[in-house]
């Protein structure tokens, strides 16, 4: 813990050079250090060279307390306020504070994905399922896939790579991935075509369609989803996880109701969509 919190303390004086790190977490301005960091990040080029370095704050409407403050991080990773917060400022600082902690925690050397983190995340996974190492080599199985995940980002900071593991969540949610492997599509083919995509509302649109397609078979399923995917935010939310899967399943959720009720005939999917034959055309 002391060489944590010593790592913790160099990461602090190298990122914001001007500040005291014993009393970063104390500070009532932690909005403006969190934005600060993330510029330093971007000057420097040391992550997500493909985003802006902008820090985006939502508050949910809210009439009183308790309030609810959501942050997203360049790259997607969200954050909440954790704490029961009696005003908008109060929230946005305390989901200011969590997203510092955690995007500080993922400059640690254990936070990059390494031979040694790919071996011990691998056996992890193992452990927590009926399969074997052996299952490590093997691409058509879970942990083969995880493993193979692992070591096409091997380099990166775990927040990069949650974007990707994101991804997979929701095409896993909502079934798309089950469709993929009727289609007799590789894992590894899955996995190659979905990493040069980023997780944007041209993606979320196509989820959003599939979840009307289910409407249509299962009237009440979107209702029923959106409801547990609410609880499912809201109880990550205040242990104080990364929010992003659930936050985007409630998106992705509220667009498909919003599209069912402003065109009960919503159209058939455009030439653009991302789709199955568009992945599988290659074999």
């Amino acid at each position: 813990m002391d060489r944590t919190l010593e790592s913790l303390r160099h990461i602090i004086a190298q990122a914001l050079p001007h500040r005291d790190p014993a009393l970063v977490f104390k500070d009532l301005n932690v909005v403006s250090m969190l934005q600060e960091f993330w510029e330093s990040k971007q000057q420097q080029r040391a992550a997500f060279p493909s985003s802006e370095g902008v820090v985006v704050y939502e508050s949910l409407p809210s009439s009183g307390p308790p309030f609810v403050s959501y942050v997203t991080l360049p790259g997607g990773s969200c954050f909440g306020n954790f704490q029961c917060c009696l005003s908008r400022a109060e929230a946005r600082r305390d989901a200011a504070k969590v997203a510092l902690i955690n995007s500080l925690f993922n400059e640690l050397p254990s936070r990059r994905i390494t031979k040694e983190f790919i071996m011990e995340s691998v056996q992890e996974a193992v452990a927590s399922t009926s399969g074997t190492l052996d299952d490590a080599d093997d691409p058509s199985t879970s942990v083969g896939a995880y493993h193979y995940m692992l070591e096409s980002n091997m380099g990166k900071t775990m927040l990069e790579f949650q974007e990707l593991m994101t991804i997979f969540q929701l095409l896993h949610w909502n079934g798309s991935l089950k469709a993929l492997r009727e289609t007799k599509c590789s894992r590894q083919e899955v996995i190659s075509y979905y990493s040069q995509y980023s997780l944007d509302e041209k993606m979320r649109s196509h989820m959003a369609l599939d979840w009307i397609m289910k409407e249509r078979e299962s009237p009440g399923i979107l209702s029923q989803e959106l409801r547990m995917a609410l609880r499912q935010l809201e109880e990550a939310r205040k242990a104080g996880q990364e929010l992003r899967f659930y936050k985007e399943k409630k998106e992705i959720l509220s667009l498909a109701l919003t599209q069912i009720y402003s065109d009960p005939d919503p159209s058939s999917p455009s030439d653009d969509q991302l789709s199955l034959t568009a992945l599988c055309g290659y074999h």
